[in-house]
């Protein structure tokens, strides 16, 4: 649990897509037909919160992102894959001032993970007793609003990526 919760706080800058004086969804600034690279993504989630992330990401795993399309009715439109091989590290999706982070806690993790959650926030404690479990796994959707959430983001991460190499 070392290295949780350092006070960081991310505050949202909303700065969505403005059309007059209405401003865009994420799905109406960029369809299906219009794919935004990373500087945009960024740019509408206008949050702290984000770089940060993606440097992680890229440096604990040497990774790279992969934009993608989705139909889902959960969450469409264009988000951000992260993948070590075929194995999902987690997804990303742009929200205005904020984003939400897709990360799969399977069941070999489960134990680890429930463990970890001593540490971690009550928003993320509560966001995974209140996920159902699917095919032996959490898929939580992790609204990262601040730092504190950030860090659990890359705890549970961690776990699940620690996981796969030890088995």
């Amino acid at each position: 649990m070392m290295g949780f919760h350092h006070g960081r706080v991310c505050l949202p800058s909303f700065s969505g897509i403005t059309k007059g004086r209405y401003t865009m969804t994420w799905m109406e600034a960029y369809p299906a037909h219009r794919q935004p690279d990373m500087e945009q993504i960024g740019r509408y989630i206008a949050s702290p919160c984000w770089q940060p992330l993606l440097a992680w990401l890229e440096d604990t795993f040497h990774i790279s992102p992969r934009i993608e399309y989705s139909r889902c009715s959960m969450q469409g439109g264009w988000n951000v894959k992260y993948k070590k091989g075929s194995r999902a590290v987690c997804t990303l999706y742009p929200e205005e001032g904020y984003f939400i982070c897709m990360i799969s806690v399977g069941a070999k993790e489960a134990p680890e993970a429930e463990l970890a959650l001593n540490g971690c926030t009550a928003y993320v404690r509560q966001l995974y007793h209140d996920t159902t479990p699917f095919n032996g796994g959490r898929w939580m959707m992790i609204e990262v609003r601040n730092g504190e959430v950030l860090d659990d983001v890359k705890e549970l991460i961690g776990i699940r990526m620690r996981k796969k190499r030890s088995v």
